[in-house]
């Protein structure tokens, strides 16, 4: 009797652990699955590249756009919120607090008609008060002027946000476009700067969460801005965002022939940036989605990844001419290698890793 309880209990012990390393085991074997899985994927379009299979590039449409902003920042103190504007066209300026956004999105697919009736012929605000705290700024028909001004916001200290998801953006400051005569439908006649404003509850920098640009047509497209290359006095790199040069994607998008729209005008011929690469022909090709600015089109022929971030690239396009290749110089596409069971598993560690952190 005292034999048949022992043995129950050593049963009833080895039980949970049996389970437990059958299920540790079968967890093992589905992630090399997944993993043999994605080499496979690999190999596969390696092997098709191999055959026909070139990275496609984007047709991109210089946009100018008329408004500068650029957000001060402010280490001493948190009560005010202090940017630098510039505009070549007559414009209103308005800012406002604790702007709802699902509210602000809606109107903001406004036609340019309606906008430009509510807010040059009725002299309203573009947002609704009844969906926004206060109207911080409202300065109307102001003179273009290419010298940059500075203009202070002073904080509220009661906007009371809330925890995160929060459902409205602390501070939102229009540029809009008064002087409409002569005007084209691709047109840039709205520029809408969502800023993040430090807080207890959000203690984040005072920063620029997003950009949005209007055309005239009623397109609507996200501004974002490249990563280029520099190297500073001791030979380090460093990739910084230009303001310059952007991406205007286009929001909500109907069609897939519709191109990524490029601002402002393409980088100068005599710009001394060279490729990352081979550091001597200059750089003249942007990779998506990563927006890193680093190669040639010499050295991008020979990649398949962005050498900065390890990332896939899926399209690209030109930021400037590609003059420094010869006539007699042909570009070809060579075959990418085919990828080792060991290059797959680090190709795949890295790609959930860099999603893990948020860094594609």
């Amino acid at each position: 009797m005292i034999n048949s309880v022992l043995l129950t209990s050593s049963i009833s012990t080895i039980f949970p652990l049996v389970a437990f390393i059958i299920t540790v085991i079968a967890f093992i074997l589905l992630f090399f699955v997944k993993v043999v899985n994605q080499g496979d994927v690999i190999r596969q379009s390696s092997m098709s590249i191999n055959a026909t299979v070139q990275i496609p590039q984007i047709k991109m449409t210089k946009v100018h756009i008329p408004f500068t902003f650029r957000l001060e920042t402010q280490k001493d103190s948190d009560e005010a919120v202090k940017f630098v504007i510039s505009s070549n066209v007559k414009y209103t300026l308005q800012a406002f607090f604790n702007v709802s956004i699902r509210e602000l999105h809606m109107s903001m697919w406004r036609s340019w008609n309606e906008i430009r009736e509510s807010v040059h012929t009725r002299h309203e605000s573009i947002i609704d008060p009844a969906h926004c705290k206060q109207l911080a700024v409202d300065l109307r028909d102001q003179q273009p002027h290419a010298e940059e001004r500075t203009i202070v916001i002073k904080s509220l200290g009661d906007l009371n946000l809330g925890k995160a998801p929060r459902q409205a953006y602390p501070l939102v400051v229009f540029l809009i476009k008064a002087d409409c005569e002569n005007e084209n439908l691709d047109d840039t006649v709205l520029l809408m700067n969502v800023i993040h404003i430090r807080d207890t509850q959000c203690p984040l920098p005072t920063s620029v969460l997003a950009q949005y640009l209007k055309q005239a047509s009623g397109q609507l497209s996200c501004l974002k801005q490249l990563y280029l290359s520099s190297v500073d006095s001791d030979g380090e790199y460093s990739y910084s965002k230009t303001g310059s040069l952007s991406l205007a994607e286009p929001v909500a998008c109907t069609s897939d022939s519709l191109p990524i729209l490029c601002s402002d005008t393409l980088m100068p011929e005599n710009n001394d940036q060279l490729c990352v690469v081979c550091r001597f022909y200059p750089l003249s090709r942007a990779l998506l989605p990563c927006r890193h600015t680093v190669l040639c089109a010499i050295c991008f022929s020979k990649l398949d990844r962005c050498p900065i971030c390890r990332s896939p690239i899926t399209s690209y396009f030109c930021i400037r001419s590609e003059d420094y290749i010869s006539s007699h110089t042909t570009i070809i596409q060579e075959p990418k290698s085919r990828t080792s069971f060991i290059d797959a598993i680090n190709d795949f560690i890295n790609d959930r890793l860099t999603d893990f952190l948020g860094f594609r």
